[in-house]
């Protein structure tokens, strides 16, 4: 692989002398309310020369790590079938050369493509996952491979008490009913997020991240904002916790930049994206 002409800040290693492999699955062909989430990648990776590569929360630097961008997946709009298995050969790869994949969406159906691939090389794999959002619906509209269904998706692979939820506080009634069964789901925050830890320690996770967990008076450039979220801090705490799992595989998704036009939620997902690559 070649490293994309512009990178996240910093990440311009190659990609042989990587551990970490960086790329970006702008799709957002099924988004049911408010659409732009492809354009997210790019404008990360331009607005990440705002921030230092420095992180003082951690007391770590970037340039202290071997990262690799490989720029964004060349997706086919209007084949969403399609759009997953070209995301899923691409994390196969990277898992396949003993790297680890961070993919940028996108909207959130995106993880399902690089699931599928971390599920094949780890089946035993479980899911943790921030959302505003459950996921949890069968299909949405009449149709299963939905933003709105990518979690659902993921147990029909893995099953019962291996999938995580925090900061929930959207959904179908129906979602919530059948999480009660299924899932493990923390409304509004990041209670009992430590013990979960606790009962993963030594196996392989996959961690998802979609950004409208963060209330939207800190991040509004999302499709589809809700009240009463987590800060920024309280976060980048709760990925602090997370980060002493094994994360064999990861994505950060939905941040829709069209409708920020201050930049500070684009700034906000730099920011993060940073804290992640210096733990992951």
């Amino acid at each position: 692989m070649n490293k994309n002409l512009q990178t996240f800040i910093a990440c311009d290693h190659e990609y042989e002398e990587s551990e970490i492999v960086l790329f970006g699955a702008p799709f957002d062909g099924t988004t049911s309310y408010r659409p732009g989430t492809r354009f997210a990648s790019a404008a990360i990776r331009n607005e990440s020369y705002g921030i230092e590569t420095y992180s003082p929360y951690l007391d770590l630097d970037l340039t202290d790590r071997c990262i690799f961008d490989g720029g964004d997946i060349e997706l086919c709009f209007g084949n969403t079938q399609r759009v997953l298995e070209d995301i899923q050969k691409m994390t196969a790869t990277i898992l396949s050369d003993g790297k680890k994949p961070l993919m940028i969406g996108g909207e959130h159906l995106v993880t399902l493509g690089a699931f599928r691939a971390a599920w094949e090389q780890y089946p035993d794999i479980s899911i943790i996952h921030f959302d505003a959002h459950t996921d949890l619906r069968d299909e949405y509209l009449g149709e299963k491979l939905s933003h709105a269904s990518v979690i659902r998706r993921c147990w029909d692979l893995i099953g019962d008490g291996r999938i995580f939820q925090f900061g929930i506080r959207s959904g179908d009634r129906s979602e919530f009913v059948w999480a009660k069964d299924h899932v493990f789901l923390q409304k509004y925050n990041f209670e009992h997020l430590k013990e979960t830890a606790e009962t993963l320690k030594d196996k392989p996770v996959y961690l998802t991240i979609d950004l409208d967990v963060l209330d939207p008076a800190v991040f509004p450039g999302t499709g589809t904002p809700e009240a009463g979220g987590v800060t920024f801090t309280q976060l980048l705490e709760a990925l602090n916790q997370v980060f002493q799992l094994n994360i064999v595989a990861m994505d950060m998704n939905e941040l829709s930049p069209v409708y920020d036009q201050s930049g500070s939620s684009t700034a906000l997902a730099c920011k993060l994206l940073r804290e992640i690559l210096l733990q992951y």
